[in-house]
């Protein structure tokens, strides 16, 4: 019997389909104003820069490609209490037709064995807390417990000029 999908690192030829999903994340989580990457950026940060990674699930064998179904972006950080590094796990989506059927348990296993060949202690994400569906999923299958206790930040462009402008003033 045939694979039902399959899973490989992303290139470069999939600079579209990488946008195509990007795309559809956005709609999904209600902020599709909010998606700006372009061909360029990915192109430039994923491919030659290499700042992160993704991953692509297509339906069919590897040896027939279908229509891609899912994705996986993800970087390496640093933690300074265990002094090794983690994978943080930007972004993972799977099209709603085709979720239930393992390909986000099967990103999730291929994140996994990356993250152990780069001998990373953790692996983090964070979840819209609308998203129930992700969260059992996390809680209940994947055995991952939540960060209550930490608040994400976040300094966009406009404040990152301004902490430069402050950083730059005299005492």
């Amino acid at each position: 019997m045939a694979a039902a999908f399959h899973i490989r690192p992303a290139t470069k030829a999939d600079v579209q389909t990488l946008l195509d999903l990007i795309l559809a994340l956005a709609v999904y989580e209600k902020a599709a104003e909010s998606a700006q990457a372009t061909a360029e950026l990915l192109t430039r940060n994923l491919f030659e820069d290499s700042f992160a990674h993704a991953l692509l699930a297509f339906t069919g064998p590897a040896s027939e490609p279908g229509a891609p179904v899912g994705m996986a972006l993800y970087f390496f950080n640093f933690s300074t209490w265990t002094g090794r590094p983690g994978l943080y796990l930007e972004d993972l989506f799977v099209k709603p037709e085709h979720r239930n059927l393992g390909v986000g348990k099967a990103l999730f296993a291929q994140l996994a064995k990356i993250a152990q060949e780069k001998n990373c202690a953790r692996m983090d994400w964070q979840v819209l807390t609308w998203n129930e569906p992700s969260i059992r999923f996390y809680e209940d299958v994947l055995k991952a417990k939540p960060m209550g206790e930490w608040q994400g930040m976040r300094l966009e462009e406009e404040g990152i000029e301004n902490l430069k402008k402050i950083a730059s003033k005299p005492n």
